[in-house]
């Protein structure tokens, strides 16, 4: 049959999860048939309200286009307090799986599937879910990656928003001057850096001056410590012209102050708004009233971006991010929480922890919660 030529073509493993429920590992372990996963089972802000700690759940089981990776690494963003307040899907109930993308090995996988990947082959993806022990991935939205590196996983989202938003939005070129809010974070550490790439002159904003040391070693030309010093003025007297390009994710005061500071033809960026995420409605109040003056008055302009719209974009994205890493031209700036009170964040319990630490503003770079897996380990 075709299906065997094809096969005979390509001497790799298959693993046709179709006829099987007893599957193996590329280390020969067993993989588990329950594992732990998070659950959002309460609609609400709150994370540690919405979400439940599931301990035996059933393994899912890959079909015949699917992948199923166990994961590695797993990524915190700010809206998954959003995704557990049911902003993103209003007619989607609990309990519904939480995280928006792992990386990971892949363990198990459809016949389809292996067409392209093997067992064993180090993947990421952006898909909900991920905050489990093991998340099933259609094999055309896996990324295969060299290794399993954290690194790696700061560029699917947080990288991919800022190099696409600032391409398709920015219009950046020779000495414009970008205003990153929230620089020092898990995407304005890529805002920040592309922004240079362009010959941009980069204006931080950030809460200490640890964060603002990171800044200075990642290209950025001015950094505002906002708990020291006083955004507003310091941008009125160093930048009377005003900023051509802000690239906004805090929102509520940052927003308004933002959105004052901008040049004539300036464009502001909407990534996301923080300040606002944590109140029952998701929101933060604004100057609004005074925004379609204010944007006449400049020839202004006001742009969101939402990653999800772009999603023809994001191959050739990541392509680029990818290779500027590997290259050694761009910082992928990780944050394990082993700062925070209770150490480096390990295990899905420690997502609860995780999410905390970005509301406090503690992280520097991207916040990713390491899953250990030394059971069965042969050796």
């Amino acid at each position: 049959s075709l299906r065997l030529q094809a096969a005979a073509r390509r001497p790799r493993p298959i693993l046709d999860m179709s006829y099987s429920r007893h599957f193996l590992d590329f280390q020969g372990s067993s993989i588990p048939s329950s594992m732990k996963k998070l659950v959002v089972t309460k609609l609400s802000q709150n994370f540690r309200e919405a979400v439940t700690l599931r301990q035996d759940s059933p393994v899912p089981l890959p079909g015949d286009g699917d992948l199923l990776v166990r994961n590695r690494f797993v990524g915190i963003n700010a809206s998954d307090i959003n995704y557990s307040a049911g902003r993103y899907d209003a007619s989607v109930k609990p309990p519904f799986d939480i995280g928006f993308e792992g990386a990971g090995d892949v363990v198990a996988l459809g016949l389809s599937a292996s067409a392209d990947y093997t067992v064993g082959q180090a993947v990421a993806y952006v898909k909900a879910g991920s905050f489990a022990e093991y998340t099933v991935v259609p094999a055309k939205q896996a990324v295969p990656l060299p290794s399993v590196k954290p690194e790696f996983l700061t560029l699917m989202v947080s990288g991919a928003t800022a190099y696409i938003s600032l391409k398709e939005l920015g219009e950046l070129s020779e000495g414009k001057k970008v205003l990153v809010t929230a620089a020092a974070g898990g995407t304005g550490q890529f805002a920040v850096q592309l922004a240079k790439k362009a010959k941009c002159h980069v204006i931080g904003t950030c809460s200490s001056d640890e964060k603002g040391g990171f800044l200075k070693s990642i290209g950025c030309d001015r950094t505002i410590n906002y708990k020291t010093e006083n955004v507003e003025s310091v941008l009125r007297k160093d930048y009377p012209e005003g900023v051509d390009v802000v690239y906004e994710s805090v929102g509520g005061k940052m927003f308004d102050l933002a959105l004052n500071s901008l040049a004539t033809k300036g464009h502001l960026i909407v990534i996301g708004f923080i300040a606002g995420y944590q109140n029952p409605t998701g929101l933060q109040p604004i100057k609004a009233e005074l925004l379609p003056a204010k944007l006449l008055k400049k020839s202004a302009s006001i742009r969101g971006f939402f990653l999800n719209h772009y999603l023809s974009e994001y191959k050739m994205a990541l392509k680029h991010l990818l290779k500027m890493y590997e290259k050694g031209d761009l910082v992928c700036e990780v944050d394990f929480g082993d700062m925070s009170p209770e150490g480096k964040f390990t295990g899905l319990e420690s997502v609860f922890r995780a999410v905390d630490y970005m509301y406090m503003g503690k992280n520097i770079g991207k916040i990713v919660v390491e899953l250990p897996h030394s059971v069965n380990s042969k050796l």
